[in-house]
């Protein structure tokens, strides 16, 4: 437990992204629910006294009134979480016809029976498109009648510290009141926001196939010592067996290229229109998604190594720390990793909630957090030597309006 009193569960809680953001920020998990076997075992075996069977699997299985008695008491601060995303992806369902749509009854309903003083629920920007626009009304609309003021947001991850240009839809329902929680104007302020390299910058290099265990250098920048922290086994760092054919082929594409550097010759016979590109080594990277290992079905080439991402790095640039550990396959690794909320993300909002809607004055270790995801980029010598002079931390982030 934390030192703070605000509880939460965690619904479609995936191998735990948003928690370990949300625990960062000082919320005490009470409950989580996820349906997927290795995911529950990376959500529960990443913390202390918890087992996976102590999870609920299928939320479709809880009725209503037995809510309460699952998380074990009938109220908590905060209910938060997202129905998997795949049902709202405008490619896959654009009518809404997918029945992942409807999962989020079953979040408005733990909601309504745990009264939290607020609930967020994040999930893609799709979501605002699918079907017209009438899931994310139906949601708000449920809010409304529980009694409780909406606002929702598109948010970008490099806004928060993330070295990644992930965008999520951000919906926050509050108790309705004459507080208003400014949540369009949340912003943490980036200083320098980390590239690609900048995250993932010090760990060892690999070649296709291999598998590295150990580090071989130091971490230079500030979000680099944040994530490796005290970690000394290197995990999941173990790059996809390509063919002699495919490392040719994108040997030729240089640093942030795509696979128009390809020779004639070598060109590819398919692949989508964003596969065999390298990611930018000075850029946040395009949204990692569970093809991060795979050049013909994203861009996830690593900018100087002739071969996809591993899930380490992967985990590092969704800024999962080097200590968390993912049960299952590879396949299920990345997917995990790849489906996961950004923590960075998480833990903003987090300290936004504290603030804003439960009136809680951050302490000083909370306020020194948020420089270091202000200035993930810096190296640790140039942070050291600059922090004192960047200033208090902001109140509020760079949140586009999502009309």
């Amino acid at each position: 437990m934390g030192d703070t009193d605000l509880t939460y569960v965690d619904l479609f809680a995936g191998a735990g992204g948003l928690s370990v953001g949300l625990e960062r920020a000082g919320f005490d998990l009470v409950h989580a629910v996820e349906v997927d076997a290795d995911a529950r075992a990376s959500f529960a075996n990443n913390r202390d006294n918890l087992e996976p069977e102590d999870l609920t699997q299928d939320i479709r299985d809880i009725d209503n009134q037995d809510v309460q008695d699952v998380v074990g008491r009938d109220r908590v601060d905060l209910v938060a979480g997202g129905p998997p995303c795949q049902g709202f992806s405008e490619v896959v369902s654009p009518d809404g016809s997918d029945d992942r749509n409807h999962l989020f009854v079953n979040f408005i309903s733990w909601v309504n029976e745990l009264n939290p003083k607020a609930a967020l629920f994040e999930n893609v920007r799709g979501m605002q498109n699918t079907a017209d626009g009438k899931f994310l009304e139906a949601v708000q609309d449920s809010f409304d009648q529980m009694g409780y003021d909406v606002s929702h947001r598109i948010v970008k991850a490099s806004d928060f510290g993330v070295p990644q240009q992930r965008h999520r839809l951000l919906v926050l329902a509050t108790e309705k009141s004459a507080t208003e929680h400014p949540f369009e104007g949340f912003e943490i302020d980036p200083v320098d926001t980390p590239g690609v390299i900048d995250g993932i910058g010090d760990l060892p290099k690999v070649g296709p196939g291999e598998q590295i265990t150990e580090y071989d250098a130091e971490p230079k920048t500030v979000i680099q010592e944040g994530l490796r922290g005290d970690t000394t086994e290197l995990t999941h760092h173990q790059a996809a067996s390509h063919s002699e054919d495919m490392v040719e082929m994108i040997d030729h594409i240089p640093d942030g290229g795509n696979r128009t550097a390809i020779p004639d010759d070598l060109q590819p016979s398919s692949g989508y229109h964003n596969s065999y590109s390298r990611l930018d080594s000075q850029e946040p990277a395009v949204a990692i998604t569970s093809n991060m290992s795979k050049p013909s079905s994203a861009r996830c080439i690593h900018p100087f190594q002739n071969r996809g991402l591993t899930p380490r790095e992967g985990a590092r640039l969704q800024t999962f720390p080097d200590s968390y550990r993912f049960e299952g396959g590879l396949v299920s690794v990345r997917q995990q990793i790849g489906n996961a909320v950004p923590p960075y993300l998480g833990e903003a909002v987090g300290y936004y909630l504290k603030q804003s809607v439960y009136q809680q004055e951050l302490a000083e270790h909370e306020q020194e957090r948020i420089y270091k995801l202000r200035c993930g980029g810096m190296e640790i010598d140039e942070f050291e030597e600059q922090k004192a002079d960047i200033g208090g931390h902001a109140q509020q982030a760079t949140l586009d309006f999502a009309d």
